[in-house]
């Protein structure tokens, strides 16, 4: 059996959940596959809201999703993750499916730029409340990079508070497990 990239086991658990309509979070667009990814999950009927902080990444998304037509599903905003629950439109309040995070920097820019603990946590806090019921969070952590250890344990910590009523933490990690591997975290709201 072939090994799924965290990237694509993040893709195939949210492939599964998707339907046409959702609405969708993409938390960290960086160059726009999950943004491409989503847009094509919802279809012509559903909502991508994308946020980043770098307008290089913003740019790089629309250039993606106009190679696939996308645009038209997908707004982009060039705010910070933490401002989430200050951007989200009245009608998708309380109506999210899925939110994606792909923490660390935007690959091939400034490694300097990264998401930090404090700010992925506090969009971790802000998605939470706007998560349907059998909604989904997926977290890829990087460990490699300064910062993205902490940042990781941030994660880990305030997942594991989560009421296990309301919610299921799954953590999966790749076969070749070092200190400097990334992870992945599923957050899956029950049903109720």
């Amino acid at each position: 059996m072939a090994y799924l990239s965290l990237v694509d086991k993040a893709q195939h658990i949210l492939a599964e959940l998707i339907q046409p309509g959702d609405t969708v979070i993409d938390a960290t667009v960086g160059n726009g596959n999950d943004t491409v990814f989503l847009a094509k999950a919802v279809t012509q009927t559903g909502r991508v809201l994308g946020f980043d902080i770098q307008q290089q990444s913003l740019q790089n998304a629309r250039n993606m999703l106009q190679q696939h037509n996308l645009q038209h599903r997908v707004t982009l905003l060039l705010q910070s993750h933490a401002d989430l629950n200050d951007c989200i439109p009245k009608p998708m309040q309380h109506r999210i499916k899925a939110v994606m995070f792909n923490l660390g920097y935007l690959p091939g820019s400034d490694k300097a730029v990264v998401t930090r603990a404090e700010s992925t946590v506090s969009a971790l806090r802000a998605a939470l409340p706007h998560l349907l019921p059998g909604g989904v969070i997926s977290i890829l952590a990087y460990r490699g990079h300064p910062g993205g250890e902490q940042e990781t344990r941030a994660v880990l910590e305030w997942s594991s508070h989560l009421d296990n009523d309301k919610y299921a933490v799954d953590t999966i990690e790749p076969p070749a497990l070092s200190d400097k591997t990334p992870i992945l975290v599923i957050i899956k709201r029950g049903l109720t």
